[in-house]
């Protein structure tokens, strides 16, 4: 049995304000996502190589706030997050706050695999990242036309602005079930447009954002990563289940549409149980998603 799950960020999605070619591309990026990762699951490997697969490309498609995606910060720079994590071992690696790196959750990974620590950030971790030898694009590579438009739209007003439209949460992840009963989970962004001081979300961090343990679950989450911190979303889900004997839907339901909900934090998640079920909840409009089984592979974007 294998299983894919992946996201390319949460939020106002409304087929209003959405094109036929917009909705195309982010199609074509989703199902390229879960070609890459499934093609490793099939072929007999790990959950981890397959969120990895998974990710970067994600990153790779300019359509999602990730990688090559990724919003402007206030200086006019592009910082990312990344994380991943083992679901058998519970080794993870994350960074934070790092530019010109090509692929933030290949940093990650070898951070988990390559140094005794779990998160480095900033100027620290890029020089890491260059000691073993990872790919990095100059400023032009990221930049994108229309990110950069949204970022002088939020300068204008000196506000903090939720990816490219209103209330849409960019943020990429994958979590995978692979035939040996491992599970595994990874997450990059870019955060919000026009972040200040050096502000971080929920995706580095473990059990925020990114979570994974062969006894219960993998997890990624999308959302207002501040209000995804305090609730602890994705060790919350695995607690339920683990301590409280919740199923997957039940402790999803839980933490999606009632915790979350109660203070403020709009988004979802990508979920897989160590039974192979998968689960996208979420309680924003809509959320670019998609899953793979051996039977189907589909994407989708809006509530139905």
């Amino acid at each position: 049995m294998i299983r894919l799950a992946i996201h390319g960020g949460a939020g106002t999605i409304l087929r209003s304000a959405m094109t036929s070619e917009l909705q195309t591309q982010y199609e074509q990026g989703l199902q390229d996502a879960l070609e890459a990762g499934y093609k490793i699951l099939s072929s007999g490997g790990s959950a981890m190589d397959a969120v990895e697969a998974a990710v970067m490309s994600l990153e790779d498609c300019p359509m999602f706030n990730a990688g090559c995606g990724s919003v402007f910060n206030n200086t006019g720079k592009h910082e990312m997050d990344a994380a991943i994590m083992d679901g058998n071992t519970l080794d993870a690696g994350a960074v934070s706050g790092v530019s010109n790196v090509k692929n933030p959750v290949k940093l990650a990974l070898t951070i988990m695999q390559n140094s005794e620590h779990v998160l480095l950030t900033g100027t620290g971790a890029e020089l890491f990242a260059k000691m073993q030898g990872l790919e990095f694009e100059d400023d032009k590579y990221f930049y994108n036309e229309t990110r950069y438009k949204q970022w002088q739209e939020a300068l204008k007003d000196d506000r903090v602005q939720l990816d490219h439209t209103e209330k849409k949460f960019g943020t990429v992840g994958a979590v995978a079930l692979d035939a040996q009963g491992n599970l595994a989970a990874a997450t990059s962004t870019g955060g919000m447009t026009n972040k200040k001081f050096g502000r971080m979300g929920d995706s580095p961090i473990i059990g925020a954002g990114t979570y994974a343990n062969n006894n219960t679950c993998a997890i990624s989450c999308t959302g207002h990563g501040e209000l995804f911190i305090r609730a602890v979303v994705a060790y919350d889900i695995s607690c339920l289940m683990e301590y409280k004997g919740l199923s997957l839907q039940e402790a999803c339901d839980i933490v999606v549409h009632d915790k979350l909900v109660k203070i403020g934090g709009e988004g979802g998640l990508i979920a897989i149980d160590k039974y192979g079920n998968i689960k996208l909840p979420f309680n924003s409009e809509g959320m670019y998603r998609g899953y793979a089984n051996e039977t189907e592979k589909k994407v989708m974007i809006y509530k139905d």
